[in-house]
Formats: structure tokens, sequence, C-alpha cells
């Protein structure tokens, strides 16, 4: 039962819609009506701005954060691996009760997983993902490209110290990211989709 629990509040933790509810709350607009219409920290940042941006940006790593650490707060964390409970966060914030099941790309949240769990490996994505994004200005591209990153070192870890659990929860993030950014994908390449001018 209390692992249900768990797993629950963590796919709640994870549709809280940090998008809509800052847009709403201090602009009056909602972002899903907006821009690409996602919920994300990238199109707020689009719609709202570099403050209004950073702040769902850094709530959605939150979310991600505190639902990977209920196991410890529960005190199962001996019995129920973080990472399983992280990935529903995931799913949360992808399909989100709270908004109609309308929500981001997953990436920020995956990254308070990350975060949470292998704090390296968090910092290394967040480098590689600012050096992509001041290469390319894309960061639709930054993110794909942060996330190929964090699959192979996911793997080499494995090979290393057989953490195959986070392998599997890096690569299934990866997907996520990756399958969630096909209309991006599709736009870079004709060349219509919009690039940051803050970096």
């Amino acid at each position: 039962m209390i692992y249900a629990l768990i797993l629950v509040l963590a796919y709640l933790l994870g549709s809280i819609p940090s998008g809509l509810i800052v847009g709403k709350l201090f602009y009056g607009i909602d972002i899903r009506q907006h821009g690409s219409g996602n919920l994300g920290g990238t199109n707020t940042f689009r719609t709202l701005g570099i403050k209004a941006g950073i702040a769902v940006t850094a709530a959605d790593i939150l979310k991600g954060t505190l639902a990977t650490l209920l196991p410890i707060f529960f005190g199962v964390q001996a019995e129920f691996h973080p990472l399983l409970v992280g990935l529903f966060a995931v799913i949360g914030h992808m399909f989100p009760i709270f908004a109609g099941f309308r929500g981001g790309k997953a990436v920020a949240t995956s990254g308070g997983i990350i975060l949470a769990y292998s704090p390296l490996l968090f910092l290394l994505v967040v480098v590689v993902f600012l050096i992509s994004l001041k290469v390319c200005k894309y960061v639709s591209l930054s993110s794909i490209i942060a996330s190929i990153f964090a699959i192979i070192y996911a793997f080499i870890d494995m090979l290393i110290n057989h953490d195959w659990p986070l392998f599997a929860v890096v690569f299934a993030f990866g997907f996520f990211v990756i399958y969630r950014h096909r209309a991006n994908i599709k736009r870079i390449r004709q060349k219509t989709e919009p690039k940051v001018k803050w970096i």
C-alpha cells in the first residue's frame, strides 16, 4: 500500500503545472495558448520572459527531485528504488492530471530526478546543455544533445559500477525527451525553429 501511495504522490508532484500556474497567477496568460502550446520551461521563456522561464524551470526540476526523495521520506529507500519513483513524476509532468493531460517535455523534471540520484551527472548534463545552447541557440536541440550525453554517461557507469537502474531510467528519459521533440526536430530541419537570444 505504501508503495502505491508513493507512486501516486510522485505522479501528482509531476502533474503540478508550473508553467500554467506562473503564467496565470503573475501574467494572466495561459501559455498553452501561446508559442508551442507547451507547459514547460522553454515555452515559458519564449512567452513570458527570462524570470518566468527560470522560475518554471526551477520548479519543474524541484518536482523531480522531491519525487525521487519520497522513498527516503517514507523510510523505504532500501526496498523501493528512487529512480522508479522519479519516473512517475516524469509521466505526471508529461501527462498532468491538473492540466488536461497536456504537459511539458520532461527535460527539467528528468534533470531534477538525476540531481537527487547523481549530482555529478546532473552537473555534467547542465554543462553540456549550456555549451550546446551557446553554440546552436536551439533549446530543443540542446535538450536532445544533453539527453544523448546522459545516456552515454549512464551506459559507461553501468559497465563500471553495474548501476543498471540508472542506465535504464536515463535511457527512458532520453527516449521521452527525443520523442516529444519530434516537431522541434522537423522545425529545425525547416529552419523555422525559434532560436534563443539571451545566451
